[in-house]
């Protein structure tokens, strides 16, 4: 922000009102804020969606206002951003998706969100970006300037701890200094510091008593002062709880309190936010000074002059040819191959082939449901539609197989078909076929992959195991396209010859999915977070209740830095499918893995550099992996921890030389005993491969 605009945002200062100050620090409707007509300052403007704008809501209540000119595209879920490792990538997504916001007239767009997997029952995961914090950080940066550029703020949520969807607005959160900045604080600290992102939304949850929207710890001190972060902070909806916290820690616009708006009665309910009457009240009283809420109105008005006051925003626009490309190019990137014995994919499109779609997410919308990031796509090309359109020459069947019932809010209805009679139409249909593609999951729906609580069970739902093993005994060539924003247990990995995770992916699913099965796109996605082969393998649920959910309202973050891969590596649990893991259409060899010297000091750059090589006869992209770890520390450390990685894609035969740059000073840890960061000297194992349980090769250099 210039130094001209700070000057002008304190003269504007001088002319508000105490009330037009207050007026500005809440919400005026679901989601906008008031301006101050009578000196041309605008309203602020919100719209959900980390993976796309949400259509537009009512003024006071959460129905869908009926506009018929607020479709969008939908473009996937940032798991699949996430599993792609391509950083430019996340740049061209987040352009894109700020473009459809300007287009709507929005000046906040209310993601991305960078909560840490930290269990795979989670509902919310799918909006996330894995379990790494350095990949998490290193794929938000790009996607928060993407968006930014467009003079739309990105605003990145939930600040923080907020890893669970059960009981959210109520658990206490206890977790160590040091995991807290290790896992959970890096890719917001990485969207201030780095991406110079304007907004911040709190979180529901508590952290050690006090509520994270207005936390004297984690945003008065760490966010504001320690990060020195000059934008907004926004309430999650009714995630405020106490005028006085709200003014003194750190928040500064309240969004959603009491949800009613004028809907049950005719007095202004905004007025009696924690930050309308009561704060206003505080000020006249001299109970709060004056400064407290310059400073929230010093904050807006920065946003405002990098967004709805600015003098140069482009018009943007929606739902163009880039952005459905943006949005198909994401999710062929992030799609991953786990597994493909006897070469199952790609399926060539043969006229002697008949191939049976089986499963109810072949058909099923899923951009609708889900919460917050619902969306409403101008189109949503289905896993069935893309197969048919890419497979002009085969025989297309599908069935069912089995039906959900639709959900509502916070619970899900009955199915409305007979489940006996689509489980007998679907075995019948896989008698038919050469091969069959099982394509199941998860769903949007309460208690799945979904906002408001979390999955009851690791397993699939809706009986899709016990359909999936009848069809194995009429058909045994069957691949498995599996929709899903969580990792799920697989006691039926064995009836399928091949698996495919292919997230949730928006407007240009089915052709995405096509793309991939059908060979015209080489799958390079690679596992943002560890597949479990059973719950209590993971971290979190290995130390029982008192870890997750919680016990009386309160969990402990037992496994402490020991989150996904760090926990399996450390304890020696063998993952079903491993961080950082995809398989590809083509064979890639990794050699003359070395680094430029022996010997660093504190200040320095360690460059590691690889050969790849395509040796297969595909073209394709690999991702070479930079773990570090350190032996002998003084502090507990997990075996090996994410540090660099680099995607590098190859024609058939072709090799490169991969370099990644790793400053020496990102491998301290935090060190509860100074309150800040450490970097030990002595030996550390450089590990570099293209999984985190697969390395090609281990180099020991030396911190001075």
């Amino acid at each position: 922000m210039s130094e001209d605009t700070e000057v002008k945002i304190k003269e504007i200062l001088k002319k508000l009102t105490l009330e037009e100050k207050v007026a500005m620090c809440h919400a005026q409707s679901k989601f906008s804020t008031k301006g101050v007509e009578r000196l041309g300052i605008p309203e602020i403007w919100m719209a959900d969606g980390p993976h796309g704008v949400r259509a537009e809501i009512s003024w006071d209540d959460w129905a869908y206002a009926g506009w018929t000119n607020d479709s969008i595209t939908a473009f996937p879920a940032l798991t699949c951003l996430a599993a792609s490792f391509n950083p430019e990538l996340s740049g061209d997504y987040g352009f894109s998706l700020g473009e459809e916001a300007r287009y709507r007239k929005k000046d906040v767009l209310l993601g991305p969100g960078v909560n840490i997997y930290r269990t795979p029952l989670n509902g919310r995961n799918f909006e996330y970006m894995g379990e790494d914090p350095f990949l998490a950080s290193t794929m938000v940066v790009p996607y928060i300037k993407g968006v930014q550029k467009n003079g739309v703020a990105a605003c990145v949520k939930h600040y923080a701890l907020n890893n669970q969807e059960h009981w959210r607005d109520r658990i206490n959160v206890e977790v160590s200094n040091r995991a807290l900045h290790e896992i959970y604080l890096p890719a917001f600290k990485a969207s201030v510091q780095d991406a110079g992102v304007w907004a911040i939304m709190g979180a529901y949850n508590k952290f050690r008593g006090q509520y994270t929207t207005h936390h004297k710890l984690l945003t008065a001190k760490i966010l504001k002062q320690d990060w020195n972060y000059k934008g907004v902070v926004i309430s999650d909806w009714s995630s405020a709880h106490s005028t006085y916290e709200s003014a003194h820690y750190g928040l500064d616009i309240e969004m959603g309190t009491g949800t009613d708006g004028l809907g049950t009665t005719t007095r202004d309910f905004y007025s009696l936010y924690h930050l309308a009457t009561p704060f206003l009240e505080s000020l006249k009283k001299g109970e709060i000074a004056e400064s407290v809420v310059d400073d929230k109105v010093t904050r807006i008005l920065r946003l405002m002059f990098r967004t709805n006051m600015s003098s140069n925003r482009s018009l943007g626009n929606a739902n163009t040819k880039a952005h459905h490309d943006v949005a198909r190019q994401v999710a062929t990137e992030g799609i991953v191959l786990l597994k493909n014995e006897n070469n199952f994919f790609p399926i060539k499109d043969d006229k002697n082939l008949t191939i049976a779609v089986i499963g109810e997410n072949a058909t099923r919308s899923m951009t609708a449901g889900g919460g917050s990031s619902e969306l409403k796509p101008k189109f949503e090309i289905s896993p069935l539609e893309g197969i048919k359109a890419r497979y002009k020459n085969a025989t297309i069947l599908h069935a069912m197989g089995y039906e959900t019932g639709a959900s509502v809010y916070d619970k899900v209805l009955p199915p409305t078909m007979d489940q006996d009679s689509l489980r007998i139409a679907a075995i019948e249909t896989a008698k038919k076929a050469d091969i069959v593609l099982f394509v199941g999951g998860l769903n949007k729906s309460h208690l799945q992959d979904c906002e408001g609580d979390d999955r009851v069970d690791y397993g699939l739902p809706f009986g899709q195991e016990d359909l999936l093993n009848a069809i194995y005994k009429v058909n045994k060539n069957i691949g498995f396209v599996l929709l899903t924003g969580n990792a799920v247990e697989m006691p039926w990995l064995d009836k399928v010859d091949a698996l495919v995770e292919t997230w949730y992916l928006g407007s240009m699913s089915g052709h995405a999915i096509a793309d991939v099965i059908s060979g015209d796109v080489n799958p390079s996605g690679k596992l943002p977070f560890t597949f479990p082969a059973k719950l209590e393998d993971n971290g979190a649920h290995f130390f029982g209740e008192t870890s997750y959910p919680g016990v009386d309202m309160t969990q402990q973050y037992k496994e402490d830095i020991l989150v996904g891969y760090r926990w399996h590596d450390t304890k020696k649990i063998k993952p079903l499918y491993a961080f950082g893991y995809g398989l590809s259409y083509t064979s890639f060899s990794l050699s003359d893995i070395k680094t430029d010297k022996a010997v660093y000091t504190s200040d320095s750059t360690i460059n590691i550099s690889c050969l790849v090589t395509n040796t297969g006869a595909k073209d394709g992209a690999e991702v070479v992996q930079v773990y570090v770890g350190k032996p002998n520390s003084m502090v507990k450390r997990a075996l090996k921890e994410l540090k660099g990685f680099q995607k590098v894609k190859l024609k058939s035969g072709e090799d490169s030389i991969v370099n990644i740059n790793i400053p020496a000073n990102t491998l301290a840890f935090y060190d509860e005993s100074i309150s800040d960061w450490n970097l030990e000297k002595g030996d550390y194992i450089i590990h570099v491969g293209n999984a985190s349980n697969n390395i090609s090769k281990t180099i020991i250099i030396t911190l001075k």
